[in-house]
């Protein structure tokens, strides 16, 4: 009874299981229930105690010997049949168990329930005394983020694949930021309301996104995000109106960096939003999340990805993988199954960056951690491209070594 899953326990309860259901019931009033097991248990084993040294007595005599043979004996016979034996039985096969028990302890406990009462009278005064209170009944056990995370990894073996990567990314949100999954500033596509019109024309028609973020002169002077959709009309032949544009246009949303996922999730909910510009305390932006990017941290990637957003990674003939230095650090663990460490910068470039405390140039090779990495290309004072090597399993190596 005590050994089985209370959740286990509720759900079966909840599926209409009567034994399940008499289990709860009982467990939910723990003293009564201890109250009649103990009750019983101790009465047993007293009267076993007195029968054998009756026993004893009658057959062999009241020699000291014989009662203490008999003592031990009794002990033994207790323990292996009595005490050990069902109560490992009891913790292997809970619910075999306490839903046929729950059928008998039902009827005992309302049968003995007067001197069950008389007892706990005792245990609650000396509880009061230790200043020990007792949970309420029916009260579950309340379980945190870290203990929910733990039992969900031991549920791998029993749960699909993909729900439990689901499950454990659900639980990972709150430990992330916008900063882990925003599209940087470097690469936000946007496009420049002083361009001339037929660029700005071609560039909302070949743009493989939904919305863009326009901006007048430069970077620093935004204006709003344009949603492509209420300028279609004028991609099919006419000349695009730069003031049109400009009406077209939704107010920027701003969040500030460091938001977590979660909390941002609930924020594009409240405001109705779908794209977010995250800006630094200085209200410098930074960079970009959509709603898409909090759900592929929950779900995987999307196939909808523009071709531009997936040429970040590529394995050549020899194994090796060359790699943007403006990646995630997150996608290429994922990708890659590699370990980098995700507590400082959040790209390739960054955390290259980091190690090597300069900017390295083409050619140049380091390792992070026990991945062999090498600068291909520098640009703009930043990693543009590099080849990162995999390193053999443990295994295959100490196979090779030993043929």
């Amino acid at each position: 009874m005590m050994a089985i899953n209370r959740y286990r326990l509720r759900h079966a309860a909840q599926s209409g299981v009567r034994g399940a259901v008499r289990a709860q019931a009982l467990l939910n009033q723990t003293d009564k229930l201890l109250g009649v097991i103990l009750l019983g248990n101790n009465l047993v084993n007293s009267a076993a105690a007195t029968l054998s040294a009756v026993l004893a007595i009658r057959l062999f005599g009241d020699g000291e010997m014989v009662l203490l043979v008999a003592t031990v004996l009794l002990t033994f016979l207790i323990l292996v049949f009595s005490e050990v034996t069902p109560k490992v039985m009891g913790a292997s096969l809970p619910e075999r168990i306490a839903y046929p028990a729950s059928f008998l302890l039902g009827p005992l406990l309302r049968l003995a329930y007067p001197a069950v009462w008389f007892v706990n009278l005792f245990v609650q005064g000396i509880l009061r005394l230790l200043r020990i209170k007792p949970p309420e009944p029916g009260q579950g056990v309340s379980l945190g983020l870290e203990e929910l995370r733990i039992i969900v990894l031991e549920s791998s073996g029993r749960l699909p694949r993909e729900h439990h990567r689901i499950l454990m990314n659900l639980m990972d949100l709150q430990d992330l930021t916008v900063d882990d999954v925003m599209t940087p500033r470097s690469q936000i596509e946007m496009i420049d309301i002083e361009d001339d019109p037929e660029r700005l024309q071609q560039q909302i028609a070949t743009s493989h996104h939904t919305r863009l973020v326009v901006v007048e002169g430069s970077a620093d002077h935004l204006l709003g995000v344009l949603h492509i959709r209420r300028v279609l009309h004028t991609l099919a032949g006419e000349t695009l109106d730069p003031e049109e544009l400009r009406e077209n246009l939704e107010s920027p949303y701003f969040v500030p960096a460091g938001t977590a996922l979660f909390t941002q999730l609930h924020n594009f909910q409240k405001s109705r939003r779908r794209l977010a510009l995250v800006v630094d305390e200085y209200g410098e932006l930074q960079g970009l999340v959509t709603l898409e990017d909090l759900l592929e941290e929950m779900v995987g990637e999307f196939t909808t990805q523009a071709p531009a957003d997936m040429g970040y990674l590529r394995q050549d003939a020899d194994g090796s993988w060359l790699v943007e230095g403006s990646v995630a650090l997150r996608q290429l663990n994922r990708k890659l199954g590699l370990a980098l460490p995700l507590d400082g910068p959040k790209t390739l470039n960054g955390l290259l960056l980091e190690q090597f405390e300069d900017i390295p140039e083409a050619g140049v090779s380091l390792k992070l951690g026990d991945v062999p990495v090498e600068i291909v290309q520098t640009q703009d004072r930043a990693v543009k491209t590099a080849r990162i090597h995999i390193p053999a399993p443990a295994s295959a190596v100490a196979g090779e070594t030993s043929t």
